[in-house]
């Protein structure tokens, strides 16, 4: 058999995907299609060899860089080695990547706890609603508006967007949720400087009487087991909450029994300068999922970190979940690698990613400025945010968000006098939001040509 590479013309691809591929992932989304032949650090490159300067990253999958040498050699190496494993089996680095995070978590939260894997952040959460049940046996969560787990049956559950639901027929364990403080769009009309938590509080009500649905305070029982979170929203656009919004949240978890449990598939992996995005907020999770940057991208791995009490063996014994590629060796030796670095450069890697975070933040507070079609500008880290509006600086503006993000991928920008292009990502309850999430290695240059080109592409539609 030939090793031979098949080369095909960018139309030739897009006439294969047009009449072969289903149309039911996100790609089709958009019209016109990019195509991509290379990529390295922080750029993509088109079949003409222009650099596209990539400021979402794989949805935050690639958190070290296209190309990791480090993590790719270790992949490599793996290949040559064991690259295939029954999941039955133990070996190796399942054991000891599940070693490296149970003990970050324990430093970090003084927590003893187990790790389990699977292969997407949907599945891993699915595992954590499993947990959860089977702990408490009571089948309804909490979680936010705005959150996002994933797109299998039992995380649309969890997920507030209906269109997500909307097409497969009833889901009866649908979560109650809860507004997320999104203070530039306060659904209780308050501001953030003066509100007290009133979000919280609002919270807190629903346990004053049994009649508003969730909770019997004659015998203390509450209908729900668990409430699932996003430190910060992902796909509902980089929302950052107040610092002790989750402290306040958490006394009332505690009070009525309800398990905290962590979404960290988009945010953790230092997308905010800690290991962990919760890390910023001062609580500690009873169960989190992590998956996406794990493996920086190079493979399918997610997995679920939950304390002993929760998911020790006599709890939740063999069986309780599994898939073919769980654990699987090439997923846990990147996996593996990728905490390795972590724990060798994590002073680096939180002073760095402060500072430079600061300065990408400063770079769009001055656009904010410069753009009244800028409603506000967000960040936490190297989890930053645009909402795009109409120039009232609060009407959302979806087309001029679309029309910005298409304008990025045809690759007709200039830095420096080079041909060069940009990607970005939207997000937000109104699709208005402009999410940026670069390589945590991205240089102060870099920081520079991602403002000037954000910069050109406003210029070009807004006011």
């Amino acid at each position: 058999m030939s090793d031979t590479k098949i080369l095909l013309s960018d139309s030739e691809i897009k006439a294969l995907d047009a009449e072969y591929c289903s149309w039911g992932d996100t790609v089709h989304y958009h019209d016109e299609q990019t195509i991509f032949r290379n990529c390295e650090g922080s750029y993509m490159y088109d079949s003409k060899d222009t650099p596209y300067l990539d400021l979402q990253m794989w949805y935050s999958s690639c958190n070290l860089g296209y190309k990791n040498k480090r993590i790719l050699d270790a992949v490599i190496n793996q290949y040559q080695t064991m690259p295939q494993i029954s999941s039955r089996f133990v070996y190796d680095y399942k054991a000891l990547l599940a070693e490296k995070i149970a003990k970050a978590n324990l430093k970090r939260y003084g927590i003893k706890g187990r790790v389990q894997f699977n292969v997407g952040g949907a599945q891993v959460n699915e595992d954590m609603l499993k947990l959860i049940r089977n702990y408490t046996k009571k089948p309804r969560m909490f979680a936010f508006m705005g959150g996002y787990h994933g797109r299998t049956i039992g995380t649309t559950a969890v997920t507030s967007s209906y269109r997500y639901r909307e097409h497969f027929g009833h889901i009866s364990d649908t979560a109650h949720f809860v507004p997320f403080p999104y203070c530039f769009r306060c659904p209780y009309g308050k501001k953030c400087e003066n509100c007290d938590m009133y979000c919280v509080k609002q919270f807190a009500r629903l346990f004053e009487s049994e009649y508003h649905g969730v909770y019997d305070p004659n015998t203390g029982d509450c209908e729900f087991g668990g409430f699932i979170a996003e430190p910060i929203l992902g796909t509902g656009g980089y929302i950052v909450p107040p610092k002790n919004y989750f402290k306040e949240l958490k006394k009332v978890l505690d009070e009525f029994n309800i398990l905290f449990m962590v979404d960290e598939v988009q945010m953790g992996c230092f997308r905010t300068g800690k290991l962990w995005a919760m890390e910023h907020f001062g609580v500690k999770p009873d169960a989190m999922t992590f998956a996406k940057s794990i493996t920086n991208g190079m493979n399918p791995l997610a997995g679920m970190w939950a304390k002993e009490e929760l998911i020790n063996p006599k709890v939740f014994p063999a069986g309780r979940t599994h898939s073919t590629y769980a654990a699987n060796p090439i997923g846990t030796r990147a996996g593996y690698e990728v905490m390795s670095i972590f724990e060798e450069q994590q002073q680096e890697l939180e002073s760095e990613i402060a500072r430079k975070g600061e300065k990408f933040l400063d770079g769009l507070k001055m656009l904010e400025k410069k753009y009244k079609n800028i409603g506000t500008v967000n960040g936490l880290g190297f989890a930053l945010s645009i909402e795009v509006t109409e120039t009232d600086g609060f009407t959302p503006a979806k087309k001029l968000c679309d029309d910005i993000i298409e304008a990025g991928l045809r690759g007709n920008l200039s830095y420096k006098g080079k041909k060069c292009g940009l990607i970005l990502n939207n997000g937000g309850y109104y699709k208005n939001i402009i999410t940026i999430v670069p390589q945590l290695y991205i240089t102060d240059e870099e920081i520079d040509m991602a403002i000037e080109l954000i910069d050109q592409l406003f210029s070009r539609f807004a006011n």
